[in-house]
């Protein structure tokens, strides 16, 4: 298992180890295990202040497993800059003081908090969201098995569906500033 490695962001503690801020994420964009969801080029300036949601329709072969999103701008150039994430254990989708394990392949709505930001994406950028299962070492790895994470060496790939269709529309909720 290789995971999604962390690439700039909100990290803790030392920026020798993990570097922190913006950087290019192209590289972990092109991952077979990343999904990416990207707009059209804009018109228009669009400044987006607030807190950052996605609704995530999705479903799983395993009794756990991570959902991770990310914000990103990208210049005319190509260049994908991330602005926030954020992450949903699946076990702790409802709360974090109850696990409630998965049914495989039954389809779930989950929220990711990416936190509050402010950007200006200005004309001729795309927004872009990045889906995948791990963001790491941001984010501790999940065995994807259900079994306690801290002691598990076990460890299951997990095969993940994301939806988008009438019903089950899975999206990104952006608080714009209308100027």
């Amino acid at each position: 298992m290789f995971p999604v490695p962390t690439k700039g962001g909100c990290n803790c503690c030392d920026p020798h180890i993990i570097p922190w801020g913006s950087y290019d994420q192209r590289e972990v964009e092109a991952r077979s295990d990343v999904l990416v969801y990207t707009s059209d080029e804009l018109d228009k300036p669009v400044e987006v202040t607030g807190p950052i949601t996605v609704k995530l329709f999705a479903s799983t072969d395993c009794l756990d497993t991570d959902f991770t999103a990310k914000l990103v701008d990208v210049y005319p150039d190509g260049r994908a800059l991330n602005l926030c994430d954020g992450i949903v254990r699946a076990r702790y989708r409802n709360s974090t003081e109850k696990e409630e394990l998965l049914k495989p392949n039954k389809i779930y709505e989950f929220t990711i908090d990416l936190w509050p930001t402010s950007n200006v994406f200005k004309s001729g950028h795309k927004i872009r969201v990045d889906i995948s299962s791990s963001n790491f070492p941001r984010f501790d790895r999940n065995t994807n098995t259900g079994n306690n994470i801290n002691s598990d060496s076990d460890l299951k790939i997990a095969n993940q569906t994301i939806y988008h269709e009438t019903g089950m529309l899975s999206q990104i909720i952006l608080p714009i500033i209308s100027n």
